[in-house]
């Protein structure tokens, strides 16, 4: 039978179940979901200065491997959170992917061509590691408590607070909390608290998702099957794991009977027929259908939505829980603005800006995807059978090919950014996500830009080409030159971000480029920060 690695949490009695309802303690911010998402939100918060409550309703991770493939923005994200590290020397490091049609390979992709970078391209790391470097981490912050079995079961938005029913293995008590932070999954029961619903699409397609351990010597790849001999008229992929364990996809079709097909008796002659042997045993049998869904809005007054409990797309592309982590952290700065009385209630309209035009976008491209994988009709299929054929000699036939687009970072459209009134040749436009450069401190010690960025201490950080300038009000400096605390030895940030003496760019707490300058002046930085924290 599949296994999985399972790590148990014991429920310990709060003294918040002491109150009554109607004397019921109150806290700041209460994350509901103690999944990569949400513990990724509560230590953000928490490495911000706030105290968070995290509540789940169940006492142990483990549950099979579920989301694997982690992108270069979530780990420099954990870098930040001070678990990168720990995920990507666990983690199983690759950027080229592979597609084929039959055993003929189409083309090869290298997702991080160039070097420079702290973080890889991506990792691939069981989803139960990735939340148990987070658990461990939580635990180290006193700000955050969390809180296993309990089971959020009512929710009653007041004029500026939310109370909380929750349900224990002691019984029920009640929380009252100036914001909650949903991030319990899919199946999120807040979501139906406040009456929302999610609209889209569910396709009738099924896939097999089976995770074998064995020794292997295929690359460190992801490879991706269109009608490959071992799985006739259907699509497969290989990726590998920690642990020697590959995750394997089979396309089903829709007629496939669950049940029976996630039977490892079932399973075991279908990869026996990918790999050639049967030298495997199984960790996790997992049937699904692809779902490419949102809800309307992702800010219900006082309760906010993040991950999966907002949105849902196919696996294919990893885009779930890499966008998920992209709400945590839009969320997270934002939130402690208000939080501290630095910026209004409505820098949160921009939250639902940015990461609904974000979950559009995944959505998109995740159903085209779905699409190319599973046609919908014999013409479509006629023709997805025609661009494969081409493939193998017309490049741009090969740029149609569609084996799952990979996650990258959104570039928003937002009112928080300020327009660029100089020219560049290149460089993260405003609204763009930085760029990792490699610098040297003046002792010659390696420092990656993204290192540098952490010094800001999680408010905004101005980057400026040179020594002169000095610091800028409500944000903090980083000065890069050849006289500068930090120097551009291999001349990458000069290029990646086409600067010139003097130059600037001013990055939000989440990294994003508010805005950027040939020549800043004090006016002009204070006008992109109020910009930025919806002050204007």
């Amino acid at each position: 039978m599949p296994v999985s690695r399972i790590i148990q949490f014991g429920y310990r009695r709060h003294p918040d179940q002491d109150r009554t309802a109607a004397d019921a303690a109150r806290h700041r911010v209460v994350v509901v979901g103690a999944g990569p998402v949400g513990l990724t939100l509560a230590i953000d918060l928490a490495q911000r200065g706030h105290s968070v409550v995290l509540l789940d309703d169940a006492d142990r991770i483990g549950d099979g491997s579920r989301a694997i493939c982690f992108s270069k923005r979530s780990l420099e994200l954990w870098d930040r959170l001070g678990v990168g590290e720990r995920m990507v020397e666990k983690g199983v490091v690759w950027k080229v992917g592979k597609i084929f049609l039959n055993d003929d390979m189409l083309y090869r992709f290298d997702l991080l061509p160039e070097d420079g970078h702290k973080m890889p391209a991506f990792i691939n790391l069981q989803q139960y590691y990735a939340e148990a470097f987070l658990v461990d981490r939580a635990s180290e912050l006193p700000q955050v408590d969390l809180r296993w079995r309990n089971k959020v079961v009512g929710l009653d938005q007041r004029n500026d607070h939310v109370v909380l029913a929750i349900d224990t293995p002691d019984g029920r008590y009640h929380l009252k909390a100036d914001y909650v932070v949903a991030c319990d999954g899919a199946r999120s029961m807040l979501r139906g608290f406040v009456g929302a619903e999610f609209s889209g699409e569910v396709f009738e397609d099924q896939f097999l998702i089976a995770d074998v351990k064995m020794t292997a010597e295929f690359p460190t790849e992801r490879w991706f099957w269109f009608d490959p001999p071992f799985h006739s008229g259907q699509s497969a992929l290989l990726h590998r794991q920690p642990d020697d364990v590959w995750r394997i996809d089979l396309q089903l079709g829709p007629d496939a009977y669950p049940a029976v097909e996630r039977l490892p008796e079932n399973v075991r002659p279908r990869i026996e027929r990918m790999l050639g042997h049967a030298n495997f045993d199984f960790e996790w049998i997992s049937i699904y259908k692809f779902q490419c869904r949102r809800m309307q809005r992702f800010v219900h007054e006082r309760v906010i939505f993040a991950g999966d409990s907002a949105h849902q797309v196919s696996p294919f592309g990893a885009r779930g829980a890499n966008s998920g982590l992209e709400d945590a952290e839009n969320v997270a700065w934002k939130l402690s603005l208000i939080l501290r009385g630095d910026a209004p209630a409505t820098l949160l309209d921009s939250y639902e800006i940015e990461r609904s035009a974000a979950a559009d976008e995944n959505i998109r491209a995740s159903t085209r995807s779905t699409d190319f994988i599973a046609p919908h009709s014999a013409q479509e299929r006629r023709m997805r059978q025609a661009i494969l054929r081409l493939a193998k000699e017309a490049e741009f036939a090969k740029r149609m090919v569609n084996g799952g687009r990979l996650s990258t970072p959104s570039v928003y459209e937002t009112p928080l950014s300020t327009p660029d009134t100089d020219v560049w040749a290149a460089g993260p436009r405003p609204g763009a996500q930085m760029i990792d450069a490699p610098l040297a401190a003046a002792n010659g010690e390696p420092v990656y830009l993204t290192e540098a960025f952490r010094q800001g201490g999680g408010g905004f950080v101005l980057l400026q080409a040179g020594a002169n300038g000095g610091d800028q009000p409500g944000c903090h400096s980083i000065h890069i030159g050849e006289t500068a605390p930090l120097r551009d030895a291999a001349g990458l940030f000069a290029k990646r971000y086409d600067v010139s003496e003097g130059a600037a760019y001013l990055l939000r707490p989440d990294g994003y480029v508010a805005a950027r300058f040939r020549k800043p002046t004090r006016k002009t930085v204070e006008a992109a920060i109020a910009r930025a924290s919806a002050q204007t």
